[in-house]
């Protein structure tokens, strides 16, 4: 039995002072209002938040900060430089990248992550003796670095979409590919989930899996999460209208993948918003990686009026700070829709926790709750971006780096500002500097 004592903690829809939350076995046991701290006590200053919940990553991309920036281009010539890092990972190397950014992630306060996994298998395609070991090294990076994982499995099965139809993938895509929908479903089966590993489904796009293979991925786990890349570019709109007659959006309510367990990703430029939101679909917002690669601003304020529940993501983890993200989902709209207070604090932090989580299929997390999991992240109330502060408005000033204390499950994987494994930045630069070598 662990008991913190919460200088303020968020409770359902707003920050509350004085609150001590007790957990057993990693889950909270009670929670108590206007308590005064007691000798026991793990103290944490500031306002204390629920886990955070990432529900889109891209764990290798992040190799790709800093080194993509210099010379323009579009998101197509930037994937040219992301086919570069995925052709020299192997399943070490992978894991040796995944821990370092998946910790990360947790000093910036995030108990959860959604990993959407395409890169499978071994150059050329060829299947490892394990044919899951590139998503086992995800499964222990995410327990050594302290956080919990829904995998994401990707089908992942043409090269591209023209006018013309399907691409062949190219030499670097066939390391993603399982060659058909159904090979790709007998992998995933393979794949046993654990106390802080779930295991869902991905199309990773229209582009990437054939309309005759939609429906037979959206059903082949028909009880999991299920995520998809939505319209991030116009081209994809061009060339499924162009082939199919149909844009992307149709061509997912065809074949029934659209949901309330379903998330679509992006959605910057989707037409037919009003099919997610009539289905109870949720979007994934990824704001900085969107304004990076010049995906556009996803109209979050039309997608929630259509009844689309929110959630965030760092994507590409060019920036890992879901503050930022949440902070973003507002900003970004007010460029969009010239108005301010679109989004409430407590809407900003329920895309944050509750709808990321449950996102991820984990519907029990994101809330300081009983019976929810000791998830807790302390926010500093005193630095150069809170100080002065009014505590309901500290998601709007906020960041990564005032993250002080996570408590994952009700273990305590940082403090002080500090994780458990040690200097994280040289653990990233350890892993990410052979990827770039010549």
């Amino acid at each position: 039995m662990t008991s913190w004592w919460c200088e303020h903690a968020w409770l359902g829809d707003a920050p509350v002072a004085g609150v001590r939350v007790t957990a057993q076995g990693g889950v909270i046991a009670a929670v108590e209002r206007s308590a005064a701290p007691q000798p026991d006590d793990v103290r944490l200053a500031g306002l204390v938040l629920p886990g955070f919940a990432n529900a889109h990553s891209h764990a290798f991309h992040r190799a790709l900060r800093g080194r993509t920036h210099d010379m323009g281009g579009t998101f197509w010539t930037w994937r040219e430089r992301m086919y570069r890092v995925a052709e020299r990972l192997d399943p070490e190397s992978y894991l040796a990248l995944a821990r370092a950014v998946y910790a990360e992630m947790v000093l910036a306060g995030v108990t959860c992550v959604g990993e959407f996994h395409y890169l499978h298998h071994g150059p050329g395609g060829t299947p490892y003796d394990d044919p899951n070991a590139m998503a086992e090294a995800l499964r222990q990076a995410a327990r050594e670095a302290g956080l919990r994982i829904t995998l994401l499995d990707t089908c992942y099965l043409a090269g591209g979409l023209t006018a013309e139809g399907h691409t062949r993938p190219d030499p670097v895509q066939q390391r993603f590919s399982d060659g058909s929908s159904a090979r790709w479903a007998d992998r995933v089966a393979r794949l046993r989930a654990d106390d802080s590993f779930r295991v869902g489904a991905a199309i990773h796009s229209v582009r990437a899996v054939p309309r005759l293979e939609l429906a037979d991925v959206a059903q082949a786990f028909p009880d999991r999460p299920l995520h998809a890349h939505l319209s991030e570019q116009f081209a994809e709109n061009e060339a499924a209208l162009a082939f199919y007659g149909r844009s992307p959006t149709e061509l997912l309510a065809g074949a029934d993948a659209l949901g309330p367990r379903t998330t679509v990703v992006h959605a910057t430029v989707a037409p037919h918003m009003e099919l997610l939101g009539s289905t109870g679909t949720s979007v994934c917002l990824c704001p900085t990686t969107e304004r990076d690669l010049a995906d556009g601003i996803g109209p979050a304020k039309l997608m929630a009026e259509h009844g689309s529940p929110l959630c965030l993501g760092s994507d590409q983890n060019a920036v890992v700070d879901l503050l930022e993200e949440a902070r973003a989902l507002e900003m970004h709209e007010r460029l969009f829709s010239l108005e301010r207070g679109v989004f409430t604090p407590a809407q900003l932090v329920e895309a944050l926790t509750v709808n990321g989580h449950a996102s991820l299929g984990w519907p029990e997390a994101g809330r300081i709750a009983v019976g929810a999991p000791a998830d807790l992240v302390a926010v500093r109330l005193d630095t150069v971006r809170t100080a002065g502060t009014a505590v309901p408005q500290a998601i709007y000033g906020a960041t990564a780096s005032d993250v002080h204390t996570v408590v994952n499950a009700g273990r305590t994987v940082v403090s002080d500002g500090r994780h458990v494994l040690g200097d994280v930045g040289r653990l990233l630069a350890e892993a990410i500097a052979p990827l770039w070598e010549d």
